[in-house]
């Protein structure tokens, strides 16, 4: 596990990962099991569908294959700067709440 740059004040660098790092890991690591699972399926029928002469296999595991490069190509997109203009929206989201609250306290006050 790689050290925490000390973002996170509340705790010292390096001891937890955050919720949301578990959750890239393992969003990212079911895609990939998934993406060998589908070309693995793709192999095996397109396999099976030449050694048995059966069309609709080597149909299916064309399409598979085929499925399976294109959430490859899908995958290569830059995720992680997409979070982090999620997290940078949800932020000033947040901030723009907070500031219509204190600003409503302030004139009830």
């Amino acid at each position: 596990m790689a050290p925490e740059t000390g973002d996170h004040k509340d705790r010292p660098c390096g001891v937890f990962m955050d919720e949301k790092e578990k959750q890239e890991i393992s969003i990212i690591g079911r895609l990939l099991s998934l993406e060998a699972l589908l070309i693995l399926m793709g192999i095996f029928s397109l396999g099976y569908g030449i050694a048995r002469a059966q069309v609709m296999n080597i149909f299916w595991g064309v399409v598979i294959l085929v499925g399976a490069v294109v959430l490859s190509f899908v995958r290569k997109k830059d995720w992680k700067k997409h979070w982090e203009e999620m997290e940078i929206e949800k932020r000033r989201h947040e901030e723009r709440i907070r500031a219509r609250k204190e600003g409503e306290e302030d004139g009830k006050g």
